[in-house]
């Protein structure tokens, strides 16, 4: 199973590449599947490496206050 967890794109690099940021750890991702473009501080959604959408701000932070309260009830 995959979860979806919003990243936020902190830079873009070069070779058509950028550094996310998901849930406070940083990761190099490929831009190649999008045919948008892409600005440091968007909301994308990230499979097998590749950004593969581009989320609304809003309900991003909605779906990471979400995974948020998820982390506080299992700790418990």
């Amino acid at each position: 199973m995959c979860l979806a967890i919003p990243s936020k794109i902190i830079e873009i690099t070069k070779d058509n590449r950028a550094i996310c940021d998901t849930l406070g750890m940083r990761k190099e991702i490929l831009l190649d599947l999008m045919n948008e473009p892409l600005n440091i501080g968007d909301y994308v959604l990230i499979h097998v490496g590749y950004v593969i959408a581009i989320l609304n701000e809003k309900e991003a932070i909605e779906t990471l206050k979400m995974y948020d309260d998820i982390l506080k009830l299992s700790d418990g």
